[in-house]
């Protein structure tokens, strides 16, 4: 299967069970992987064979200016439901971590795999 990857995305937003995690925007960092549906892509040369990553950044962006979560587990099932729904993709791996909360710890977080259920 053909993956494109977004690496060290990092965006500020509100995310934790915490009080003061819920009134402070903390850094999360994210690293994608995202199955193209289809090997269309690698021979057409076109846009609409693949996945636009630029898309796909753009909506999380936007996504997480208004949607807050308690738990990492519940803000990577998000961002993995929006590009398998909405980017109709086959499959995705989403990391997604909080960076330097713990002292001596540079990152923490959580790792999911899903997939959509349909084959390319």
């Amino acid at each position: 299967m053909d993956v494109i990857f977004i690496e060290e995305f990092r965006i500020d937003t509100l995310v934790g069970v915490y009080e003061w995690e819920r009134k402070v925007p903390q850094t999360i960092q994210f690293d994608i992987q995202i199955g193209i549906p289809g090997p269309d892509a690698a021979q057409s040369d076109d846009l609409d064979d693949t996945i636009d990553y630029g898309e796909v950044v753009a909506r999380i962006r936007d996504s997480l200016s208004v949607n807050h979560f308690l738990l990492l587990e519940r803000l990577a099932e998000h961002v993995a439901d929006i590009i398998l729904h909405e980017f109709r993709a086959p499959w995705c791996k989403v990391s997604v971590a909080k960076l330097n909360l713990i002292r001596g710890v540079a990152r923490l977080g959580v790792r999911i795999e899903r997939s959509s259920g349909r084959t390319t």
